[in-house]
């Protein structure tokens, strides 16, 4: 017998507002609500969209007496986490020993200890990874019951100003404690839409409470996973279990940005050697953007050929509702991954023309201050 999915704290909301629910990474989630995905798209991209995100794993990072939080999780991870601040926010991975990726993950610093926030269906996996390697250092509290909302798009400062006031000069990537409705909750300013927004974590009992505040906004309406998926695919990020895993690196996945400096020479974190190796000398594949003509959507797993012969496989593909066109990504050998080869994406056993291109699809909107 498979498990019972799990319900978020805002399952019965979504019954309510007419959402389709789907099986989702053990979870009954919303694929999307009566609206349909285009229109949730357009609304994240013009106004304001509310994400129930409450499956993701959130864990509390403490250090013991006499340790450092920091330092003891940057023996699990290459990003710079000593240098985040207090209030400040990094995306980083979980790497193995040949420097593939366990999961991502963002950090956040509030001072006193750190806030993780790991993948659904990696949650589980991730805390006892972080707990066979950093229980002697840090005191590690799983707060896998509490509410995560994402609001997203050009509208969300103003709209979450209204409940918080000091968000509206929030930059991207930092994070603070505000008490929304009596309940205190940890807000940053991220997300994975590639636009403006917030990602507000809330103790169980208050999330449906504020959701509801939030959707009483003019501005805000309800949106599901499907519309999650586009958006993020537009704005050329990673998903994980699909454009990046065990068996990929954070240089062949494009993410050199998210490796501190002094780490890429320093080490210090499962599978370094083989990345710096990588760095130094470059990944044998990488990840790219991919615009095939006309409208065949080329899907994950779909081959990417060129001549005839295989050169990669596609890791995401869909119809990107901004630009009105397929949009894919994958990874291609790295002799051909040059922005404007041309390739052929194969659809259902045809090809199809396509040229590799720039990523961001559509242009991101961080509010950077």
């Amino acid at each position: 017998m498979a498990d019972p999915l799990k319900r978020t704290p805002l399952y019965d909301l979504h019954r309510e507002l007419g959402a389709r629910l789907v099986p989702f990474a053990g979870y009954e989630m919303p694929v999307q609500y009566p609206t349909g995905i285009l229109a949730e798209h357009a609304q994240t991209r013009t106004a304001a969209g509310l994400f129930d995100v409450s499956h993701m794993g959130q864990v509390r990072l403490t250090a013991k007496p006499g340790q450092n939080a920091a330092k003891a999780i940057e023996t699990l991870v290459p990003g710079d986490i000593a240098g985040v601040a207090p209030g400040q926010q990094r995306y980083t991975q979980l790497t193995n020993e040949s420097g593939g990726i366990l999961d991502d993950l963002m950090i956040t610093s509030t001072g006193d200890h750190l806030l993780m926030v790991f993948n659904a269906a990696c949650k589980e996996a991730d805390l006892a990874h972080v707990q066979k390697h950093l229980a002697a250092t840090c005191e590690i509290e799983p707060m896998f019951s509490r509410g995560l909302l994402a609001l997203q798009g050009p509208q969300a400062s103003q709209v979450l100003a209204r409940l918080a006031p000091q968000v509206a000069t929030m930059k991207f990537m930092t994070g603070a404690f505000f008490v929304i409705d009596g309940a205190r909750c940890y807000i940053t300013r991220s997300g994975y839409t590639g636009g403006d927004g917030f990602e507000i974590s809330t103790p169980n009992d208050a999330t449906e409470a504020i959701a509801r505040k939030l959707l009483a906004e003019p501005e805000v309406k309800p949106i599901g996973l499907g519309a999650r998926d586009s958006l993020r695919l537009e704005a050329g990020l990673c998903l994980y279990g699909h454009d990046i895993d065990t068996t990929t690196t954070p240089i062949e996945a494009g993410l050199l940005w998210s490796i501190g400096k002094e780490r890429r020479t320093q080490g210090g974190f499962p599978g370094a050697a083989v990345i710096q190796k990588q760095i130094a000398e470059g990944a044998p594949r990488k990840r790219v953007g991919l615009l095939p003509e006309g409208k065949a959507i080329a899907r994950e797993g779909a081959e990417i050929a060129i001549g005839g012969k295989s050169v990669g496989k596609v890791t995401s593909g869909g119809f990107a509702p901004t630009l009105g066109r397929a949009i894919a990504m994958g990874y291609v050998e790295r002799a051909h991954s040059a922005n404007g080869t041309k390739v052929d994406l194969v659809v259902r056993g045809k090809p199809v023309p396509a040229e590799i291109v720039p990523m961001p699809f559509v242009k991101h909107a961080y509010y950077r201050g």
